[in-house]
């Protein structure tokens, strides 16, 4: 009984070491982002033909920290990702924590990719939609806030979204998932994606079918990678078998 409980005493406090080292890291990127402010807001602002407004001086301080938290955010993916494989690399063969090791640079890297499939494709494609709407009626002018809001909403969930393949290949390699189980809820979670491309894309077909295609593919090669890492894993545990045997 001591045992267990030292042993988990130990897993809470690896578990706390690893929490602080992805604290520590969100901290330091925000700090970075921070300081270059600056430039990341007139990338930002580029191509807009009006000059944002704000409506008074607390806007400003958070635009500063709408932008440094999302620097932070796309910094810390890779940090949280490695504490995590740390985390859990006890409990790992030697040939699962290489392959979950690669794991970590893609995880950031396709943040980024859906970063800049939500900026890139959809972002220009809603804003256009909606200012249109108003036609002559209007006078269009963007406070700071509003516009740096609508840019977060429009690009973070197809960064986390865009992830779901490694993720599903990391929880496949712990053996917490399986293709069976992805491919048996197939329906609802098209359900689910279709829902969320609806909600966040203007009222029209083509703007619906151009989010949820990318969404269904998704959802259908995380499938397919799931079953490459599972055949692997079943290989593995019998080829483990017939050494132990």
């Amino acid at each position: 009984m001591e045992d267990k409980e030292l042993n988990l005493v130990d897993h809470l406090e690896e578990l706390r070491k690893r929490i602080i080292i992805s604290a520590l890291a969100f901290i330091v990127f925000f700090a970075i982002g921070f300081i270059y402010v600056d430039d990341i807001y007139k990338w930002f602002v580029r191509d807009l033909e009006v000059k944002l407004m704000v409506l008074g001086p607390s806007d400003i301080i958070w635009i500063y920290f709408m932008l440094a938290t999302v620097v932070a955010v796309a910094g810390t993916i890779p940090v949280l990702a490695l504490q995590i494989w740390l985390f859990v690399k006890p409990a790992l063969r030697p040939v699962e924590r290489r392959i979950t090791l690669s794991y970590v640079p893609a995880l950031f890297f396709l943040f980024l990719i859906g970063l800049s499939f939500g900026y890139f494709v959809i972002f220009p494609m809603v804003l256009k939609f909606l200012v249109n709407i108003g036609g002559d009626m209007f006078v269009t002018n963007f406070t700071a806030d509003r516009y740096f809001s609508f840019i977060m909403n429009m690009t973070l969930p197809f960064g986390v979204l865009f992830e779901l393949p490694v993720v599903v290949m990391f929880l496949t390699s712990l053996g917490i998932i399986n293709p069976f189980v992805l491919a048996k809820i197939r329906k609802y979670a098209y359900f689910v994606l279709i829902i969320i491309a609806v909600v966040i894309t203007p009222p029209d077909f083509m703007s619906d079918f151009v989010v949820t295609l990318p969404l269904l593919l998704l959802y259908e090669i995380s499938i397919n990678l799931s079953k490459f890492v599972y055949r692997k894993r079943l290989k593995k545990q019998k080829e483990d078998e017939l050494i132990e045997a």
